[in-house]
């Protein structure tokens, strides 16, 4: 026996993405289990947390586990101090890789918030390249160390390197 076709009778009735109840319940509303909840331990909470933290000492694994969970849960994130030079150019990123470095060797951060560290760093290394990208360099106005960094920059050799003079915009 074949299922019968009712695509044509619900047709009416249920439409897509319409809500069967569009003022449904209020946004904000609590349900009632929690009200009550709320009213018998309204002002209570210090004096079941004071139990909670004696019956942990005392020796029950479950107060532990729910001190140990709910009242001072494990922390995200913490915040990272140590020296750290002052940001100023892309050319202290060098400076301050250092300064990581050191940090982390001394047992000041973690690896992981040294990782953090330096994605912060290349994130500012970027936006400052972008920047200069954007604008309009003035080629007669640079001296030719200037010049040998851009040219060594964009070709991925040291700056130390003399660039030939034939390369230079501004021979002297």
């Amino acid at each position: 026996m074949a299922p019968v076709n009712t695509v044509e009778k619900q047709g009416s009735r249920f439409q897509k993405g319409r809500s069967g109840n569009p003022n449904g319940r209020p946004k904000g509303s609590r349900n009632s289990a929690t009200l009550a909840a709320e009213a018998m331990l309204d002002g209570e909470a210090e004096a079941l947390t004071r139990k909670a933290i004696e019956m942990a000492l005392g020796g029950d694994t479950v107060a532990l586990r729910l001190c140990l969970e709910r009242i001072y849960p494990p922390r995200k994130d913490r915040p990272v101090t140590f020296a750290l030079p002052p940001i100023t150019s892309v050319r202290d990123a060098a400076d301050i890789s250092a300064a990581v470095a050191v940090a982390v060797s001394n047992g000041e951060i973690t690896l992981s918030e040294a990782a953090e560290v330096a994605k912060l760093l290349d994130s500012y290394v970027k936006a400052h390249n972008a920047a200069e990208l954007a604008e309009p360099v003035d080629v007669r106005k640079l001296s030719d160390e200037e010049i040998y960094r851009m040219l060594a920059r964009n070709n991925g050799d040291k700056a130390d390197q003399p660039t030939p003079k034939l390369l230079l915009l501004n021979p002297r």
